[in-house]
């Protein structure tokens, strides 16, 4: 005569029970538990789940509920995080910050600018145009190390005092014979600061809108 195995649980504790106000199991651990009680309900008599098998599924159900309190945590944290940036964002406000761009104003005979190398570089030149696209100066800003670096133009070009307004620049870095990586950088002021989920977004004049994270510098 076969003898039928007992897996030695008790169906009736593990079946899912209704968390009312919220507490108790999450969502997914009730329906990964319902799957375990509908698997045990329906085994084959001859062939059980054994011990080992049961163990690792209920296993399983911790680790679904720990993923799910850990996700918790984190949305809280960034959500923290964010809050924490937009209060430090409000104190830039009237700060000269440098930002992504490739204008610099020139107004009562000066203009500042900037740039943010890759690496360092033994040669930085910064090449300024008008809005033809002319190049009306070029400001040799020698060695420079790696990171954000600032420079100021007193509107002077080779036909005489640039009159004020906006222009161009490019930057053009070298270490050697290797050319270094250069992004321009342009000179605004903030003006505002509006917070949001993702973080703090600041407002720097005419130059637009920008993260908390597109400031490479602050310049006074």
């Amino acid at each position: 005569m076969t003898t039928v195995q007992s897996t030695g649980v008790d169906l009736t504790a593990l079946t899912p029970k209704s968390t009312g106000s919220g507490k108790g199991m999450t969502a997914s651990e009730n329906r990964f538990l319902t799957l375990l009680v509908t698997q045990l309900k329906n085994q084959d008599p001859l062939n059980p789940m054994d011990n080992a098998e049961m163990t690792t599924q209920l296993a399983q159900i911790s680790t679904v509920g720990g993923i799910e309190t850990l996700n918790t945590t984190l949305q809280s944290l960034v959500a923290s995080y964010a809050a924490t940036q937009s209060m430090q964002a409000t104190s830039m406000i009237g700060q000269g910050v440098l930002v992504p761009g490739s204008t610099l104003e020139l107004k009562d005979g000066a203009a500042t600018g900037g740039a943010m190398l890759d690496a360092t570089a033994d040669k930085v030149i910064v090449s300024i145009t008008d809005k033809d696209g002319v190049l009306v100066s070029r400001i040799d800003l020698g060695p420079q190390a790696a990171g954000a670096v600032s420079f100021q133009w007193d509107g002077e070009t080779e036909q005489g005092t640039a009159p004020a307004g906006r222009y161009g620049f490019a930057v053009t870095a070298t270490r050697g014979e290797t050319a270094v990586n250069a992004t321009p950088l342009s000179y605004g002021r903030v003006t505002a600061v509006a917070p949001g989920a993702s973080g703090a977004t600041l407002s720097v004049g005419e130059l637009g809108s920008f993260a908390f994270d597109d400031v490479k510098q602050v310049v006074q």
